[in-house]
């Protein structure tokens, strides 16, 4: 079992700046990946970033040059770094613990609402 608590969240202007911290906590394995998903109002649940324990990275393309996710393996944590924020990157952010590729191992934390707004 695995239990991911976030932190991080609030308002913030456009162009503004936020990390987003998720600390894991149980049976982590080397296999796992951790990321970063969000849901704007009326929107699914979509992909921001993600990175491998070997720190391998994958970005949407709506935040690529923006955002930079990184990780501390000794922690077990994760992080996300948001610069220039927009109001279009509004919404809840969730942090997402799986093990590619049958993600039989799939968690998620409670989420952590982002404002981007003036």
């Amino acid at each position: 079992q695995v239990q991911l608590v976030e932190s991080g969240g609030g308002s913030v202007q456009p162009g503004g700046s936020l990390r987003l911290s998720c600390a894991a906590s149980g049976n982590i394995f080397s296999g796992d990946v951790m990321g970063w998903y969000r849901q704007g109002p009326g929107n699914e649940r979509q992909l921001v970033a993600r990175i491998s324990r070997g720190g391998i990275t994958d970005y949407a393309d709506s935040v690529k040059g923006r955002f930079t996710i990184s990780r501390d393996n000794a922690k077990n944590t994760v992080y996300l770094q948001m610069n220039s924020l927009k109001p279009e990157d509004t919404a809840v952010y969730y942090c997402r613990l799986y093990s590619p590729p049958s993600n039989v191992r799939n968690y998620w934390g409670p989420g952590t609402q982002v404002t981007v707004s003036s």
